[in-house]
């Protein structure tokens, strides 16, 4: 009887630790333990070659910096090729990195016949790819029943498509050098419902179905996956938004005063999930964390709660629109 007792209050006092360690932490429980405990960015990561897709801004551009403080040989590719040499000029006094040690590479994630020649532009330069970060896409705010079809063809174009056809075009290299390591910056609302996000939130969590296949199926050939899942980060991803109508874009802008992560915060903990092979990583202040986990192991709780959430925000914004 005593050792049953000290058993519950063994337990109960493990489960306790861990609520706080949620509570107070703005990552998941694995990747906070990698933080302290597992293998730091520049032991794993210097020299490897990195390929970042969206690097000129937002998360790809603060995960670039971090890289290079690491010691990484970078490729950064984007649209536009001066804000890249900008993030490319900033990485040169960020870490102990050379000119030649970083390849801007313009890229058009929608042009799907260019990408196999960007990545035979990468071979070239460095001879080998070790890393992908998959990061550039869009975001949408729109109700959900006001959003046109073609802004989900669209959505799911840049977002999806284009994120498959130059991993697969990465993929044979990664295959024939039997290791590699992709990871895709994905969402919160890759995990769980956005409401006035219907567009983003299925594109997201489509990624997670097609990289979720690819991981089993790309193991024998020593592939890492690595689904990254911020949540309210602060950057500029709201000035391109798509919203219900095609070809509008939101101009939206964050405030300083909303309840987000830094972009740097954030791209720090990804370098981390990378550097330790993480398998999924959850990136976000509170509450959206906590309400991460009750989505995972408590869904139907999680998901009333969030509709009447939802269901007064939406109320709110009818209300405002008014």
């Amino acid at each position: 009887m005593f050792l049953l007792t000290v058993g519950i209050i063994i337990v109960i006092l493990y489960v306790v630790v861990q609520l706080i360690r949620i509570i107070v932490s703005d990552c998941d429980l694995t990747l906070q333990y990698a933080q302290y405990m597992g293998t730091s960015t520049y032991t794993a990561l210097a020299h490897k070659v990195v390929w970042i897709t969206g690097a000129s801004s937002g998360i790809g551009e603060y995960l670039a910096y971090e890289l290079a403080q690491a010691g990484c040989k970078l490729v950064l590719s984007a649209r536009r090729e001066d804000e890249l040499n900008r993030v490319k000029k900033q990485c040169l006094t960020s870490g102990p990195i050379k000119e030649e040690d970083i390849l801007v590479l313009p890229l058009d994630l929608l042009k799907f016949d260019s990408h196999k020649d960007a990545v035979d532009k990468v071979l070239q330069n460095f001879s080998k790819i070790d890393v992908l970060v998959n990061n550039a896409g869009r975001s949408q705010r729109a109700a959900w029943i006001d959003t046109d079809i073609e802004v989900d063809r669209q959505m799911f174009e840049l977002n999806v498509l284009g994120t498959l056809s130059l991993t697969k075009a990465v993929l044979p290299k990664m295959v024939e050098q039997k290791s590699g390591h992709i990871v895709v910056i994905s969402s919160a609302a890759g995990k769980l419902g956005a409401p006035n996000s219907g567009s983003y939130t299925g594109s997201k969590h489509a990624l997670h179905g097609y990289f979720e296949s690819l991981r089993i199926e790309s193991a024998p050939d020593n592939i890492e996956i690595t689904m990254v899942c911020p949540g309210p980060i602060f950057s500029n991803i709201l000035a391109t938004a798509f919203t219900e109508e095609n070809g509008k874009m939101l101009q939206g802008q964050m405030q300083q005063g909303e309840k987000r992560m830094s972009t740097s915060r954030c791209a720090a903990l990804t370098a981390t999930a990378i550097a330790n092979k993480l398998d999924e990583v959850w990136i976000s202040p509170q509450p959206v964390l906590i309400f991460m986990y009750l989505f995972q192991y408590m869904p139907s709780i999680a998901r009333r709660i969030g509709v009447k959430m939802g269901v007064k925000g939406i109320k709110k914004l009818r209300e405002g629109q008014q």
